[in-house]
C-alpha cells in the first residue's frame, strides 16, 4: 500500500540472504491454520506487515491480514471485537478501554519497539535548524489558527513567508502523541494543516515546498532523508542536554530527545490469544521484531525489555482458559 510496506519485507529478505535470518523457533512446530486480523497504526504497520509475511512462510496455513486505520481507528475496531490485534503508536485511551469493556473485550499491551517523532522542513530551508517546544506549541495550538501564519512570527529573523503545515491524520496515534506532548492536550491543534494517514503524502508535501514544516515518525524521515531536513528540538530541560537535540537512535534511547520519543505497541485480544495460531504469531513477532526494527530505522528494545515483553506474553496466555 505504501512505500514502506514494500521496502521492509525486501529488507527482511536481504537479511535472510545475508545470513541474518528471522528466528522461526516459535513457529516451527506443528502446522497451523486460521486467520489473524490486524489493524491500527500506520507507524507500526510496516513492522507488523513484515513479521506477518515471514510468519506465513513458516506457517502457510495461517492467513495474517494487516490493515491500517490509524491507532484511533484501529482501537474502534479492536474495541468492537472486529480484530484480533491492534497496532498502536500510543497507549489505549480510557474511552477506548471503555468501548472494549462494553463489548467484553479484554487484552494485553506489548511494547515492540521505540520511535522518535521527526520535525522536518524542506532542504532549501536555510533558516530553521531547530525549534523549542514552546515555539512548536505556539505554532500548532488551536489558538494559532488564523493568527500564526508566517515564519517570522515564530522568530523575527526568519522570512516573512507563509508557513505550510503538514501532519499526521487526526485518527493516528502520531497525531495524538504530538498534540499531547507539544500542545498539552491530546487531539487538540489548529485545523488548517494538511493531514494524512499516509506518511508518504506528508513527505512529498514537505519535500516540494520550501516553506513547509511537518511531523511524522523518525523511521519515515530516515527513509526519505535525501528529500528532507530534520531539525533539532529544545525542551528547555537541562537534564536532557543543553540546547536543541536531533533525533537519533541514541537520543531516543537515552531519552534526551524529549518529549518526542515514544514506545510502539501491539494490543492482543484475550479471546484471540486463546488460539494457537495467534499465540505462535505473537511469539514469532517478539522473537524477530528487534532484528527488523534496527534495520529500518526504528529503535529496538533492550535485551531486558525484549525479555520482559516475551515473559508478559507467556504469562498472559497461561492465564487464559483453553480455547473452546
Amino acid at each position: 500500500m505504501y512505500t514502506r510496506s514494500i521496502l521492509i519485507p525486501i529488507t527482511f529478505l536481504l537479511l535472510t540472504a545475508c545470513g541474518s535470518k528471522p528466528n522461526s523457533d516459535a513457529a516451527s512446530g506443528d502446522a497451523l491454520s486460521g486467520n489473524i486480523n490486524i489493524d491500527g497504526s500506520s507507524t507500526v504497520y510496516p513492522i507488523t506487515e513484515a513479521v506477518a509475511e515471514e510468519f506465513q512462510k513458516v506457517q502457510p496455513g495461517v492467513k495474517v491480514s494487516v490493515a491500517l486505520s490509524g491507532t484511533g481507528g484501529g482501537f474502534k475496531k479492536f474495541g468492537r471485537a472486529e480484530t484480533d490485534i491492534n497496532d498502536a503508536s500510543r497507549p489505549i485511551k480510557p474511552a477506548e478501554d471503555s468501548l472494549a469493556k462494553s463489548h467484553n473485550v479484554s487484552y494485553v499491551e506489548l511494547t515492540v519497539a521505540f520511535d522518535g517523532m521527526a520535525i522536518v522542513v524542506n532542504p532549501k530551508n536555510d533558516w530553521c535548524k531547530d525549534m523549542t517546544v514552546a515555539e512548536l506549541k505556539m505554532l500548532w495550538e488551536p489558538e494559532a489558527q488564523g493568527k500564526i501564519k508566517n515564519w517570522n512570527q515564530i522568530r523575527p529573523e526568519w522570512p516573512n513567508e507563509e508557513i505550510h503545515l503538514f501532519g499526521a491524520g487526526v485518527e493516528s496515534g502520531t497525531y495524538d502523541y504530538f498534540t499531547e506532548v507539544i500542545v498539552g492536550k491530546s487531539h487538540s491543534s489548529r485545523g488548517d494543516f494538511t493531514a494524512s494517514e499516509d506518511d508518504n503524502v506528508l513527505v512529498q508535501g514537505v519535500a516540494s515546498d520550501k516553506y513547509a514544516l511537518g511531523f511524522f515518525g523518525l523511521a519515515y524521515f530516515e527513509e526519505n532523508k535525501d528529500k528532507l531536513k530534520v531539525i533539532g528540538i529544545d525542551d528547555g530541560k537541562a537534564e536532557n542536554g543543553e540546547g536543541p537535540i536531533l533525533p537519533s537512535i541514541e537520543t531516543v534511547k537515552n531519552k534526551s530527545y524529549s518529549p518526542l520519543g515514544r514506545p510502539l505497541f501491539i494490543y492482543v485480544n484475550s479471546k484471540a490469544g486463546q488460539r494457537k495460531e495467534v499465540q505462535e504469531f505473537v511469539r514469532f513477532y517478539l522473537n524477530n521484531t528487534n532484528t527488523l526494527t534496527a534495520e529500518v530505522g526504528f529503535i529496538s528494545l533492550t535485551e531486558q525489555e525484549s525479555a520482559d515483553a516475551k515473559a508478559k506474553w507467556e504469562a498472559f496466555i497461561t492465564s487464559l482458559p483453553a480455547a473452546q
